[in-house]
């Protein structure tokens, strides 16, 4: 990429609201009749949903574009008017989206306007103090979506217009790059390519894995297993479908009802699990346990299904069944800082295997949300135990607010790509509220020698192990570790006399436990090495007359280099680079 891509900023955050506000503006006086919507600032840019006149498509956006600099061009301020209610309402008589707005704001509550040029909007703000602020070369219209109206479906569908902006120029041109290289790294093209799996179309969200595909997926399982278990967790394995009784006094029927499939039996309403905790629970119910039983670590690579709406299935990065690599750790109050902060040490050291950088990971506080159980006394102690343990943990985050668990706060881990994108997979959630006698009554016998009731720890370090590939596929864009890859070694003989030895080195390597093939087809050596270069083999092993009298391999690696091996040297070699996790060849 020619450039670094500049971090959000709150600044950033303002340039991108305000140029939303521009948008708008553009649209109304092209489209006459159009109604506005909202128009927030997210990630790398910002949107606007209209109810319009008539249709437009992608080939529309370079006429807004032209408008919006043409608006750019009267070099308008931003000007910031409190009003009433009644006075709003007048003002937006023609805006029924924005009338919807104000007649739902509380009373009492200040109801602002931004005037720019002759464009108003109803708007908290705040915004820049001028159109001169926003570069006329530094933003882009990126797309044209549906959405409906407050995301109800059974409300008008919008036109939603996404954009970006930057401050300079070169800051757009590296956002844009970056995108043009994340598209070549798509992982719903690489899989395909690869041949790891394919989603029907019949059947949204639910994955086939292939040979290759599986092979991999079982990798990642079997390492977070072992290192889990070392760490001194226990596995289990709880029931994929569970009772209507045990969901509601667990609180997820109210709170999660609507993301969950649900089928009967013998007039009895069960649910396909969505999460494994519940079931985690009633194993720990099983027998007296004491203090001197905690923390107990308690782990599993449970299969879930959430009802998830199919407009936003992605890939496998967002899908209805799924495995996490889910554990909750039963703990006393005094033993959250110190299990937080173990917790910690193993995600980034696992993080580090699979070649991101922990210490470039964002960590986030995610705090009470509106919807949710228990009194605020408790939520009170559980944020108070969570912060304590990123101080034991020596955390530094951002705080989320309202972005809680509905059963208690949490920390999101966010990992960083070869591409600079974010992706929260690890979280770890303090938990009062699950194990309660009002809930689940889960009961530990104290030193006292009297009932008490343990804190539960949530914790996934990769989170969904579907949705952590997708992520690896990208970052490598396709390019797997040796010790990930599927096809770790192929033996490519130079003619076929020499596929008797191409088999003993594959099949030598196979003894190692290495996963190796020779190719024996009726292709010509150089459409064999080009085949396996597409399939992004770490190591081609290419042997002839010289090499077999040597016993010896000739080396091609997928970077381009070439070297000569003796065949247990290069055993020796990759053994090593299984060994250590390394995501260099």
């Amino acid at each position: 990429m020619s450039a670094t891509i500049p971090p959000k900023t709150e600044k950033l955050d303002l340039l991108r609201h305000s140029t939303a506000h521009v948008m708008a503006a553009a649209v109304v006086k092209k489209y006459p009749g159009a109604k506005v919507a909202i128009g927030p600032a997210i990630d790398n840019g910002f949107y606007y949903d209209f109810d319009l006149p008539q249709s437009i498509n992608p080939d529309d956006l370079q006429e807004i574009e032209k408008e919006m600099r043409r608006f750019l061009g009267g070099n308008h301020d931003f000007l910031r008017e409190e009003v009433s209610r009644e006075k709003a309402l007048e003002m937006f008589a023609g805006e029924p989206y924005k009338c919807e707005l104000i007649r739902e704001l509380p009373e009492g509550e200040t109801i602002s306007v931004y005037r720019c040029g002759d464009f108003v909007d109803l708007c908290r703000g705040p915004h820049v103090a001028s159109t001169r602020e926003i570069n006329a070369q530094a933003f882009k219209l990126m797309k044209v979506a549906g959405a409906y109206w407050r995301g109800d479906e059974n409300r008008p569908m919008l036109t939603r217009i996404y954009g970006t902006a930057w401050e300079k120029p070169n800051d757009l041109k590296a956002y844009l790059d970056m995108l043009a290289e994340a598209e070549k790294r798509d992982h719903r093209r690489i899989v395909k390519d690869l041949d790891f799996l394919h989603i029907d179309d019949e059947n949204p969200g639910q994955i086939f894995w292939h040979p290759d595909g599986w092979t991999v997926y079982r990798l990642i399982e079997d390492y977070a297993r072992d290192r889990i278990l070392k760490d001194g967790y226990v596995e289990v394995k709880t029931p994929f479908v569970m009772p209507q009784g045990l969901w509601e006094r667990s609180g997820h029927w109210a709170k999660y009802r609507e993301n969950m499939f649900i089928t009967e039996s013998e007039k009895r309403i069960f649910a396909l699990k969505p999460m494994n905790c519940p079931g985690h629970i009633e194993i720990f119910k099983q027998g007296v346990k004491s203090y001197r039983d905690l923390p107990l670590r308690m782990a599993e690579f449970g299969s879930c299904t959430r009802n998830e709406p199919s407009g936003s299935l992605h890939g496998i990065m967002r899908v209805r069944g799924f495995v996490q690599d889910d554990g909750h750790i039963f703990c006393t109050e005094e033993q959250i800082p110190s299990e937080v902060a173990k917790f910690c040490e193993l995600l980034k050291s696992m993080y580090r295997d699979f070649g991101f950088d922990p210490e470039g990971i964002l960590v986030k506080f995610s705090t009470r949300p509106e919807k949710r159980v228990g009194d605020d006394a408790t939520w009170d102690r559980a944020e108070k135990a969570l912060a304590d343990a990123c101080v034991v943990a020596g955390l530094t985050y951002e705080i989320a607010p309202g972005e809680g668990a509905f059963y208690g706060p949490k920390l999101e881990f966010t990992l960083v790509d070869a591409l600079g994108r974010g992706w929260q997979c690890g979280t770890i959630q303090v938990d009062y509220q699950l194990p309660s006698k009002e809930r689940l009554n889960a009961e530990f016998i104290g030193d006292d020698n009297a009932k008490h009731t343990p804190v539960m720890l949530h914790r996934a370090a990769l989170g969904s192990l579907e949705r952590f590939l997708g992520i690896l596929i990208e970052h490598y864009a396709g390019a797997l570790p040796a010790w990930l890859s599927p096809r770790q070694v192929v033996v490519v003989p130079v003619a076929p006399g020499f596929d008797e030895y191409a088999e003993k080195v594959a099949s030598t390597l196979r003894a190692a436990g290495f996963r190796a093939k020779a190719d024996l087809d009726n292709d010509r050596m150089n459409a064999k090495i080009r085949k396996h270069q597409g399939f992004k083999v770490p190591y081609q092993l290419v042997v002839g007359e010289k090499e077999m009298s040597e016993n010896a391999v000739a080396v091609r690696f997928r970077d381009g280099r070439q070297d000569k091996m003796g065949l247990g040297e290069f055993a020796a070699y990759l053994g090593e680079k299984v060994k250590s996790h390394s995501v260099e060849l």
